[in-house]
């Protein structure tokens, strides 16, 4: 059998627009019938189901996350930013060397 937009949207308590807008995004399984658009029960439950939340697999015991210092990421970040030659002012004031020209060097 197949639900209407109202139907659908009913029972997952969503608006009608956001329906159409997931239909056309291909984001939810439905069925296109000269321009109306149509959902199977089967296909929605299957969806729906998809998004409940699996209970996690345990860790293996040899499989530990990586901790890292944050002091060193922040100290090795400001290494690169603020290099020996950042902020030194330049030989000359001005980028097109005019001043050396007059003698203002």
């Amino acid at each position: 059998m197949l639900l209407t937009i109202k139907e659908v949207a009913l029972s997952l308590q969503i608006k009608p627009a956001t329906l159409y807008a997931w239909a056309s995004q291909g984001r939810i399984p439905c069925i296109k019938i000269h321009g109306l658009v149509r959902f199977q029960k089967e296909e929605i439950d299957q969806w729906v189901e998809a998004f409940r939340e699996r209970p996690k697999a345990a860790e293996s015991p040899r499989v530990q996350p990586k901790a890292f210092d944050i002091d060193r990421v922040i100290a090795r970040a400001k290494r690169a930013a603020y290099n020996a030659r950042h902020g030194e002012t330049r030989l000359r004031s001005s980028p097109i060397g005019k001043e050396a020209a007059d003698g203002a060097v």
